[in-house]
């Protein structure tokens, strides 16, 4: 199961630097690439606005 962010995103970048294997990119809103995500949510951790969850 992959993470996704949500529309609540504030495309503030902390998640980016975060993620160990690169399966967010940016944009508007990021997003997480579903077959590069591992599930390890540290993504979710990070992120100041919690936009990010389990899919």
């Amino acid at each position: 199961m992959a993470y996704k962010i949500s529309e609540d995103c504030a495309a503030c970048g902390t998640c980016i630097d975060e993620c160990p294997v690169g399966a967010i990119s940016e944009g508007d809103i990021y997003k997480i690439d579903p077959t590069t995500c591992t599930d390890c949510g540290t993504c979710a951790d990070a992120c100041p606005v919690e936009a990010i969850h389990p899919e």
